[in-house]
């Protein structure tokens, strides 16, 4: 705010003054102030480094990421009609399997977050404002329904659905967001023959406990009233249950089920969040930044 006139010649005059009084004075000392070449060499290193800033821009910018996550939609496309076939076909893993498969209707699960719904938008904004995911931030989102389909997934569940399938959607958003999640998917194209066919973390399955995120329950659940002819995810968790997440226990989950990728599980890329993160540093976010940062520096293989 501009100083008012008479106020400002007031100053005028007694700084002429105090001048006029202080000619065989020694200067007083400038106050401390940071250096010029100190903001110069800070501008010059621009904003603090993110973590996720390869893996975000990759997926949003990068014409890889959407020639990969077609390939796999089409691949899974192809699939559909000999699985359609094959009444003894089935893609949940045996111990979600708990009624005869035969007789049911075919359905195919999709995960919802980076499988059939792009949220890099949101990543993107944690790295523009140096923060990291927190659930309000996350609802704030969620709540706004912009999520864009992931390339490729549209066509897949209408495709799907023309064929009869019902495509189920099982995602660990909270319950407060069921909602908006369904208007976020009809809103992008995708099939929602009810609200039965989204499953997130508030269904109840009786006789199943939820444990944490893990979807073996809903998975339980979809079994009973289908025959899950595919699952779609980008998480190892959206396809059977991690017992133990280590590298070496989640890298025998992918051994053990090697036969059914890209023939009943389709997993698609996402470099930028997941389970495989905190695998690397004993599953413990309370560890500071930095050390979680060495841990995964530390798994780095520099040599075969």
């Amino acid at each position: 705010m501009p100083l008012r006139r008479p106020f400002a010649l007031s100053l005028l005059a007694a700084a002429l003054a105090l001048s006029a009084c202080q000619t065989t004075a020694p200067r007083a000392a400038a106050p401390a102030t940071r250096p010029v070449a100190a903001d110069t060499a800070a501008a010059a290193r621009g904003p603090a480094p993110h973590d996720n800033l390869n893996a975000v821009v990759w997926m949003q910018q990068a014409a890889e990421y959407a020639a990969v996550t077609e390939t796999v939609y089409r691949a899974a496309q192809a699939r559909l009609d000999e699985a359609l076939r094959d009444k003894h076909w089935d893609a949940l893993p045996p111990e979600d399997r708990q009624t005869p498969a035969e007789a049911l209707p075919p359905a195919v699960i999709v995960d919802v977050d980076e499988t059939v719904l792009d949220n890099s938008p949101y990543q993107a904004r944690l790295i523009r404002d140096d923060q990291a995911y927190d659930e309000v931030s996350w609802s704030t989102w969620v709540k706004a329904r912009k999520a864009r389909p992931v390339p490729g997934a549209v066509a897949f569940a209408q495709a799907a659905a023309a064929r009869g399938i019902t495509v189920l959607y099982i995602s660990n958003r909270a319950v407060d967001l069921d909602q908006a999640t369904l208007d976020n998917l009809k809103a992008a194209g995708f099939p929602i023959k009810d609200a039965s066919v989204f499953m997130g973390l508030g269904t109840f399955v009786p006789g199943c406990e939820q444990n944490g995120s893990e979807k073996s329950c809903r998975r339980r659940l979809a079994g009973q009233h289908y025959r899950i002819l595919m699952q779609i995810g980008d998480q190892l968790g959206d396809f059977t249950e991690i017992i133990a997440n280590t590298p070496e226990a989640r890298a025998a989950l992918v051994q053990q089920y090697r036969d059914w990728f890209g023939v009943r599980w389709f997993m698609l890329p996402n470099p930028s969040y997941g389970s495989w993160e905190p695998a690397l540093f004993n599953n413990d976010w309370s560890q500071p930044a930095e050390r979680r940062r060495q841990a995964k520096r530390d798994a780095l293989r520099t040599e075969d």
